[in-house]
């Protein structure tokens, strides 16, 4: 079963940047899609941007613009560059890969906290 690990969290002012990873055990990005998802408290977990195959992207509204999903085939790690932070990006970021019910477990996740 395929372990995501993400990293790259932290505290930021409204208007920085942040660039978080996810380091993937396997091999899987040719195979399948990737995407991040966030937490915030009280909400449901929803996904922000994901990557096709084939290196397709796309964004949810709130995020489009400001966010860059990317990958690194030869090193299993994707990347969420995070920019022009609004307070309402806070939430704990987490990658998975997709159609979900093949990779039904989850990291620890990565917290991100926008706030002056």
């Amino acid at each position: 079963q395929v372990q995501f690990v993400e990293s790259g969290g932290g505290l930021v002012q409204p208007g920085g940047s942040l660039r978080l990873s996810c380091a993937a055990s396997g091999s899987i990005f040719r195979r399948y899609r990737m995407a991040w998802y966030r937490q915030a408290p009280g909400n449901l977990r929803e996904s922000v941007a994901r990557i096709e195959i084939s290196g397709s992207t796309n964004y949810a509204d709130a995020v489009k613009g400001r966010f860059t999903i990317s990958r690194d085939t030869a090193n299993n790690t994707v990347y969420l560059q995070m920019n022009s932070l609004k307070p309402e990006d806070t939430a704990v970021y987490y990658c998975n890969g997709e159609p979900r019910a093949l990779f039904p477990s989850w990291g620890q996740g990565t917290q991100v906290t926008v706030s002056s």
